[in-house]
């Protein structure tokens, strides 16, 4: 019966699914040694696709469809029926004895296409159902890149935290050797003891919020504890993405939009099923009649034809039209929706991804020789506390920005790939470098 409906590849759509939002996200995951490093993206899509409930649940929606299809394609069934003539009246037909009986077969014949018709639509709702499991795989795909993004970048600000605790004991230390020497007053070794505890707590903080991280991406494939340690990926490999109008056009392929486009066309086939009603269907009969009076035997046939069906339909054929129509609009308030939600990802995918360089690049780097010359500086008598404090400050504040600028470039990007079911790096091979 697979064989009768359209989109009918279930496993070949999801592998494709796959590919198309995986393939590029995969490359920001690239340095990898081995798998029993860590949990990767692919493994957590791969467990998220196989073991999602909200996936599962089309498994029988298809079959349920495929049901339907199986009643729409049965033809008009049949009738057998038995009439009595001349019994219980008055006089000589007040008994039985001058009944006559007539066993008869009826059925109707469908005019209009109608059987054509409700095949028609149950197609159509099986294409729907099966774009609709694509769309919903894709933005399950999509959540699945976004939490594993946000706890690499929490596993990156555990790290930052262990350093801002490092630099934070460095510190006590020096204020301590200043203390002992006499140049520098006790109440600096207070505030340096006050700063480590903070660091410490901070720390704490960042790892009951990567627990909780990973918690909310293993609930993606239904598990109820966390069973994966680290996960293994690069934060600061992401891909470039140039041309908007060539990411623009694969949205317009998109199982997003495709939704729609399959959703217009079940109901265009709902309105060619609403028009089938408008032409009559025949009735017929026929049977065999005891004549009782001479004790023969005739055939009886019958034809009905019902009148004025046509106009009875006008109001179905309205409404139909008219949610035919209303699918056009919605198709088209979802590209300009699309068109805004994939222009702010690209503008902040650019901005990020030239941010993340230039702390990398420039800033990090002129920090912690501003770090390394300020606490020589400070060990020496040259420079005050604060100087210190703020010198390591800003180093930490950096490095938490490029976090922060890292990981929106990888969730702007994953929001691209989901927009345009399509690897960026698919596009731009193929697209002109954006003179913006």
């Amino acid at each position: 019966m697979y064989g009768k409906f359209p989109c009918r590849q279930c496993g070949a759509i999801v592998a494709r699914l796959r590919v198309c939002l995986l393939g590029a996200c995969l490359l920001f995951y690239a340095e990898l040694t081995s798998a029993q490093q860590g949990l990767t993206l692919q493994e957590a899509s791969r467990r998220s696709v196989n073991n999602s409930p909200e996936l599962q649940i089309f498994q029988w929606r298809l079959q349920a469809m495929e049901g339907l299809r199986q009643t729409a394609g049965l033809r008009p069934q049949l009738g057998l029926g038995i009439r009595a003539e001349n019994l219980l009246g008055t006089g000589e037909y007040s008994g039985t004895e001058r009944a006559e009986y007539t066993l008869s077969l009826s059925s109707i014949i469908e005019l209009g296409g109608k059987r054509q018709s409700r095949l028609g639509v149950a197609d159509s709702r099986y294409a729907l159902a099966e774009i609709e499991r694509r769309a919903q795989a894709l933005d399950l795909l999509g959540r699945v890149t976004q939490r594993f993004v946000t706890v690499l970048a929490l596993q990156e600000k555990l790290q930052l935290s262990q350093e801002a605790t490092r630099l934070a004991g460095l510190l006590l230390q020096s204020v301590r050797q200043r203390v002992e020497q006499g140049a520098t007053p006790d109440a600096e070794r207070l505030r340096a003891q006050a700063a480590l505890t903070q660091a410490e707590l901070a720390h704490s903080a960042i790892e009951a919020e990567l627990a909780s991280g990973k918690m909310s991406l293993a609930t993606l494939w239904g598990a109820d504890e966390v069973d994966f340690g680290a996960l293994s990926g690069d934060l600061y490999a992401s891909q470039a993405a140039r041309d908007f109008d060539a990411l623009f056009e694969q949205v317009a392929a998109s199982p997003a939009i495709q939704l729609l486009a399959t959703e217009a066309r079940l109901r265009q086939a709902e309105l060619e099923l609403v028009r089938s009603q408008s032409t009559s269907n025949l009735g017929w009969s026929f049977g065999v009649k005891q004549l009782e009076e001479s004790g023969d035997s005739a055939f009886t046939a019958g034809m009905e034809i019902p009148l004025f069906s046509g106009a009875r339909n006008k109001g179905d054929i309205k409404a139909a039209m008219a949610a035919r129509t209303s699918v056009d609009y919605r198709k088209q308030a979802s590209l300009l929706e699309l068109r805004a939600r994939l222009y702010a990802a690209w503008r902040f995918h650019q901005q990020a991804v030239a941010a993340t360089q230039q702390l990398r690049q420039s800033v990090l780097p002129a920090l912690e020789v501003a770090l390394v010359q300020t606490r020589e500086a400070y060990e020496r008598g040259r420079y005050r506390f604060v100087d210190l404090v703020d010198a390591q400050q800003e180093l930490l504040h950096a490095r938490l920005a490029a976090i922060d600028a890292a990981s929106a470039a990888l969730l702007n990007q994953a929001l691209i790939e989901q927009l345009t079911a399509e690897p960026l790096a698919a596009v731009d091979q193929s697209a002109p470098a954006s003179s913006e």
